[in-house]
Order: structure tokens, then sequence, then C-alpha cells
């Protein structure tokens, strides 16, 4: 059999581009981003855009992976986990985040906060900026203001209208100073415990209630073990996109920017999401047996907060507390 001798050149391109096929794409690098609650949630959407946009905005440079309903730690241990570098990216309720940055706290004093569009505002505007820089120095870096919701009550024991009607409730709470200070305030028995934990406490009687916006509430199918639902909207919950700070720093000032933008975007759907929640909420926990207390005296609740009012304008800054209580 007689073999043709091919050019030099040929076999030289012909090597090179058997390099190349094998040749791996650009370097990608992999990050996880985690919530405490279930993928279909206010804050799934949240993680899921964030992650796609991140992807896009990089050319695939970066991939976000998304961990759901505490999988990777319940809400304060994925943010100690983001402090120390062992988790990336995590999106959580501003519940632990004091126990991490204490002048957040400011924003968890109940009946701060006139309306979504208010809270919305407030936090997108120069009060809410100027205390996301109050993050890197701790080894965070806060990418955006999320949301939670107002939050309200729910219990296995009666309906609430006013303040007496709370009285003696063993209710779980997030593991916040100024929540717990107000709510001892109602006569409330506050039980701190990591969300993840929650239903089977409810289920088992450990605690009579609890209390969260109805994005919650309804994906966490509370009305299965919860006969009271009232419409306290005591405290708005904001959330957060966190990353660690370590990480941040690795990035190019254009994948910075990436992120960041991402992050708006998982923003604005986290939030429709819970409007969208808010207008179709009640008529469904009602549908599935809960007794919904829509007219709150929330006056009343107010007016008990009188001496924790005080204690808090002492802590705060009662100059603080009426600038956020007045932004418009």
């Amino acid at each position: 059999m007689r073999f043709t001798r091919l050019p030099f050149a040929l076999c030289a391109a012909g090597a090179a581009l058997t390099v190349l096929a094998v040749a791996p794409a650009a370097a990608q690098t992999n990050m996880k981003i985690s919530i405490s609650i279930a993928q279909n949630s206010h804050q799934g959407v949240a993680i899921d855009t964030f992650a796609r946009e991140v992807e896009k905005r990089t050319n695939g440079r970066y991939k976000v992976q998304p961990f759901y309903s505490g999988s990777l730690g319940a809400e304060r241990e994925s943010v100690e986990a983001v402090q120390m570098g062992t988790l990336d990216l995590t999106f959580t309720s501003t519940g632990p985040v004091p126990n991490f940055v204490p002048d957040v706290a400011i924003l968890d004093i109940p009946f701060l906060f006139r309306d979504y569009n208010h809270a919305r505002s407030t936090l997108d505007g120069p009060i809410g900026q100027d205390l996301l820089q109050k993050f890197p120095s701790k080894g965070i870096v806060a990418l955006a203001w999320g949301e939670n919701g107002f939050r309200h009550m729910t219990n296995s024991k009666r309906a609430v209208n006013v303040p007496d009607d709370v009285k003696g409730l063993k209710m779980r709470t997030m593991e916040n100073p100024v929540h717990i200070q107000a709510y001892k305030a109602f006569g409330i028995i506050p039980t701190p415990m990591a969300f993840t934990e929650v239903f089977t406490a409810l289920q088992q009687g450990t605690v009579d209630g609890q209390e969260n916006p109805l994005s919650v509430i309804t994906s966490a199918k509370f009305e299965q073990v919860q006969k009271y639902l009232s419409l306290t909207g005591h405290v708005y919950s904001p959330a957060l996109f966190l990353m660690n700070k370590a990480a941040w720093d690795k990035l190019a000032p254009a994948d910075k920017q990436a992120f960041l933008d991402a992050a708006k975007e998982g923003v604005k759907a986290n939030r429709a999401r819970v409007d969208d929640d808010e207008r179709k909420a009640v008529a469904d926990l009602r549908s599935k047996g809960m007794n919904v207390v829509e007219n709150v005296d929330k006056s009343k609740f107010q007016a008990t907060l009188a001496a924790t009012y005080v204690d808090f304008g002492k802590k705060f800054g009662q100059e603080n507390i009426d600038r956020i209580k007045n932004y418009k």
C-alpha cells in the first residue's frame, strides 16, 4: 500500500485544530447562592433571576448555582458562611443581619414604614444606600436591597384583633433583638428559632404561632398548621443580596457591575412576586381554611409600644428614626 506524504503546513494545521478541539473553553467560575425558603417563592425568583443574569452578563464566565429551603443552612448560618467565605452568596431577610451589621437593626422597628412604596423608596434612596456601605468592613458586600414583605401574625389558638389577644401566646420570632423587645411589649412570649425549624415546631405545638409576610406564609404552607391569620403588618422585613467580600474583590470592574446589575434584576423579580402574592394570598389562605382578620386595630398595637419607642429613640437616635419615617 502506498502512502501519500502530506505537506508539512497541512500537518501543522491539522495538529493545531486537534489542540483547539480538546482545549477547554474560557475558564468558568462556579459560585453558590442560598435561601432558607422554597424555590417557588419571592426569594426563589430573586436568586433564580440573579443567577441567570450573572451568567448572561459575564458571557458564562461566572455561573451561580441556587440552593433552596435551607439546604446550605438557615439564614444566620448562611450569613456567617458568606462572611467566612465558605459560601459565596446568600439572599436573606434582615432578621439575623444586625448580629453582623448592627446599623441595619433600625429597619426592624415596628410600624416604621407606611407602605411598600415608602419602604422601597427609602431603601433605594440615600438612607438605604448609606446602610449598604456598612457591610464591607464586616467581610461582606451587600449588592442590593430586596424584600421579604410586611409581617403578619398567625397562630393556632385565637383570632387576633388587639394586643390583648396575643398576650401569653408563644410565638416563633427571628433571632432579632428589636423584634424580641417589641413582641415582649405586646405580651407575646417570643421564641427565637431558625426558619427551617418553624413548620415542625408549629405542627408539634412547641410554639403557638409565628409572624411572617404573606409570601412566606403561603410558600411555607403554614395554613396546614395554623388556624388564624391577622394582618397586623407590624414590621416591614427587607431582604439583601450578600456576597463574600474576598470573592467580590477578585472580580474585574466590569464583572462587579454585572453582579450589581444582576442583583437589581433579581430585586425587580422579587418585588413583583411579593406584589402578586399580596394580591392573591388572603383569598387563597381563606379557601384553605384559615380564619383571616383583616381589620386589625394597628393603633392599639402602636400605643402598646410607647415606652419601647422611647428606648429605640435612645438606641438609634430619634432623628434617624424620624428621617426614615418622614422620607418621601
